[in-house]
């Protein structure tokens, strides 16, 4: 009889360290890290600036790609201000940005631009829905693969989405506090923020109506 041999995963480990200075995290001296055998197979990156030593878990955001925010500037959504807000506080009291190749919370840059024009009419859950995607098909699984093997195992979570905590505690990564972001509100991207609050289930405490 023929026995079933169980291979296990090949554990995710650092490929590259490259110094850099950053003028998004004030001039700080950081790293850029890559990796070996993420799950998903995709080019996530994680952006490290030291802390200074002591018992407080590291600041780590999970940030997902976004192309027309974080280069572009768009503020048909928040993700250019949220990926300056949290290098900024990286910069501050060091720990680690993330940036997952994820975009349009995991259908693509097409895709997402797709969804913008329907968003004219419905909400941004409806309209991935509309052109047979999920409302957010992100897996934080190669996220806690990547704090793994840089040894991030306890840290503090800078995010408004509970999907994280969640996902990277099923998968071991202990979050000891969630830190909030702010509400990177304006006239373009309320109806999206509303969205994202009311059906998201993300944790932003949003003003009546949006700056103008």
């Amino acid at each position: 009889m023929n026995a079933t041999i169980h291979t296990l995963p090949v554990p995710t480990s650092v490929r590259a360290r490259v110094p850099i200075t950053l003028t998004r995290a004030a001039g700080r001296r950081a790293e850029l890290v890559t990796f070996h055998d993420l799950p998903d197979g995709e080019e996530h990156l994680a952006c490290l600036v030291p802390a200074a030593p002591g018992d407080r878990a590291p600041l780590v955001r999970l940030h997902s790609e976004c192309l027309t925010g974080d280069v572009l500037g768009s503020e048909r959504c928040d993700c250019g201000p949220q990926l300056d807000e949290a290098m900024r506080l990286i910069a501050a009291e060091g720990g680690a940005v993330l940036y997952l190749r994820q975009e349009g919370r995991g259908i693509g840059l097409y895709n997402k631009l797709d969804t913008y024009v329907l968003q004219e009419h419905v909400d941004t859950f409806t309209a991935n829905r509309m052109i047979g995607r999920g409302d957010d098909e992100r897996d934080y699984t190669a996220a806690a693969a990547m704090l793994r093997a840089l040894g991030l195992t306890r840290i503090r979570l800078l995010t408004n989405n509970p999907d994280k905590v969640r996902e990277l505690r099923a998968h071991g990564i202990e979050v000891a506090e969630v830190v909030p972001t702010g509400t990177h509100l304006t006239a373009e991207n309320a109806r999206y923020l509303a969205a994202k609050a009311e059906l998201g289930g993300h944790t932003l405490a949003l003003l009546q109506e949006a700056a103008v």
